[in-house]
């Protein structure tokens, strides 16, 4: 199903001159399956003083991160495509979410990071959990600490549908989630920086481009998450996996359903308060709507951890 196309901050031909200045997007110096760096090669990336586009590393616990530069993308859906997408007949629940994704508006991104290829798998997370992750004060949020000391550690993580190793880890809270992120130096992304991670300057559809091709994402037809990294050509311009489908992923930001009217237009970081988190990405049954870059998942407080909801990590 084709979708029409956003504006373009930038030219297909300037994005293939950075992609090619670098390698290409898609460095095979990572191993995607297990999050965890391949044996270097004489094509990986070294390491640079100033990363460039697609560059990837391990960082300080060995999981591979790609690095995304500095730059500016429209974010959120102009109204002609959302127009477009209401003749595609969406259900009614994703139409009603809409609105939260206008006015579409230009984002620049000031400094680069590091973001995770792929989403943190169940052995990555496993290594928080076996550093005593859970009992570790430092590594979490005020509230987060809050939420797990009310609870028996015993049952923690919960154990989820699939704990295959190099699966996503998922059914955690947004505060696991974000003491994971702690503990491994990072943060979860911000609404901005994931969105800019899987779309790009060109501000794709998908993170391939602006036409629907499940078979580039494990999304709707599919009964369960599968190993991280099993879509290669479904990869974003940096390289990121799986960035539709497979799991959704908790972001930063609390929502707020009017936050794009006023939000900044340089780093924003999202409303300072509220009771909902925003999910971004997808999921293992999503469809051509919900698996969208744009798209704005909300209803799950960060209490809230079930099958369809992972994450990733940002550095800098």
């Amino acid at each position: 199903m084709g979708l029409r196309g956003l504006s373009r901050l930038v030219t297909s031909t300037s994005v293939l001159v950075l992609l090619a200045a670098c390698g290409g997007a898609n460095d095979p110096g990572s191993d995607p399956a297990s999050g965890r760096p391949a044996t270097a090669s004489p094509t990986q990336a070294a390491p640079t003083a100033t990363p460039v586009l697609g560059e990837t590393r391990a960082d300080a616990v060995g999981i591979a991160q790609v690095w995304v530069p500095a730059g500016s993308f429209l974010m959120g859906t102009d109204a002609a495509t959302i127009e477009a997408l209401l003749a595609d007949d969406p259900p009614p629940w994703v139409a009603a979410e809409f609105p939260s994704e206008q006015p579409q508006h230009e984002v620049q991104l000031t400094t680069g990071y590091w973001i995770d290829t792929t989403e943190v798998t169940n052995e990555a997370f496993g290594a928080f959990v076996d550093a005593g992750g859970y009992a570790t004060e430092s590594f979490w949020s005020e509230a987060g600490w809050a939420w797990v000391s009310a609870r028996d550690t015993r049952g923690l993580p919960k154990r989820c549908a699939d704990d295959a190793p190099d699966v996503p880890r998922r059914c955690v809270t947004w505060y696991e989630a974000e003491a994971y992120a702690a503990w491994r130096g990072g943060t979860l992304p911000t609404e901005a920086q994931w969105e800019y991670a899987a779309r790009g300057p060109e501000s794709l559809i998908y993170p391939w481009g602006d036409d629907w091709d499940p078979t580039r994402a494990n999304v709707e037809g599919s009964t369960a998450a599968v190993a991280v990294g099993s879509f290669p050509s479904g990869v974003s311009w940096v390289g990121a996996h799986d960035m539709a489908g497979n799991a959704m992923e908790w972001v930063a930001d609390w929502l707020d359903p009017d936050y794009y009217r006023q939000s900044p237009a340089v780093d924003p970081g999202g409303p300072p308060d509220g009771t909902i988190k925003v999910e971004k990405g997808g999921w293992w049954g999503s469809n051509p709507f919900v698996a969208r870059a744009a798209y704005r998942h909300y209803e799950d407080p960060p209490t809230y951890g079930d099958k369809h909801i992972g994450f990733r990590v940002v550095s800098d």
